[in-house]
């Protein structure tokens, strides 16, 4: 069975995301015009969208990755967050520009800004395709925002489920039943399962 036989609903099609990626492509080549901003992409759901994005930042730019790690219990996140994956360079006296595929109740972006507040950026922003605003518990400012979400677990274009659908075209929701089959060995991540019909919460 195919990827797109387990899809329930498309929220956010194809051809929107690359209208709204090159708008904020071109958003974002006009306010660090003269600059030469350091874009850290959050693994590993990010990854398509940074990739498609940078194709329409028509301005110098350097690229850099961070992966972490919340602990979440049942449907909410502890707001403990972990990095995996460091920066590889300095980003003191730099203008950075944080790429993330979504933001949820805020912790994990929350934490990323503190931390790297603390190494001396000129200037620190946050970029999201996406924003689940109703399940916010932190305040995070978002600079460049690609679209506003319901509170619906959403996969494709990069956000999975155990793996799975990041090469979707489009943000869509599942199939009750997809949860199950699609993760019969358990969630290789530790999340708690809701019970059938129910999506878990991954995004913290």
């Amino acid at each position: 069975m195919g990827l797109l036989d387990d899809v329930a609903d498309v929220l956010i099609r194809e051809d929107e995301l690359r209208a709204r990626v090159a708008d904020l492509g071109g958003q974002i080549s006009t306010d660090y015009d003269g600059k030469t901003p350091l874009l850290v992409g959050i693994l590993n759901g990010a990854s398509i969208f940074l990739s498609d994005l940078i194709r329409h930042i028509t301005i110098p730019c350097v690229l850099d990755f961070m992966a972490t790690s919340s602990y979440a219990t049942g449907t909410e996140t502890s707001g403990i967050v972990r990095i995996l994956k460091d920066l590889d360079q300095s980003i003191e006296g730099r203008h950075v520009l944080i790429v993330d595929d979504i933001i949820d109740t805020g912790y994990t972006m929350d934490y990323l800004l503190e931390t790297l507040k603390a190494r001396y950026p000129a200037s620190l922003r946050v970029c999201a395709l996406l924003d689940k605003i109703s399940r916010r518990r932190r305040h995070v400012p978002i600079d460049y925002r690609g679209f506003e979400i319901p509170d619906r677990f959403v996969v494709g274009y990069g956000l999975d489920y155990c793996g799975i659908y990041r090469n979707l075209p489009f943000v869509c929701i599942l199939k009750p039943e997809a949860y199950q089959e699609r993760c019969e060995g358990g969630d290789p991540r530790g999340v708690h399962r809701q019970g059938p019909g129910r999506a878990p919460d991954l995004r913290i």
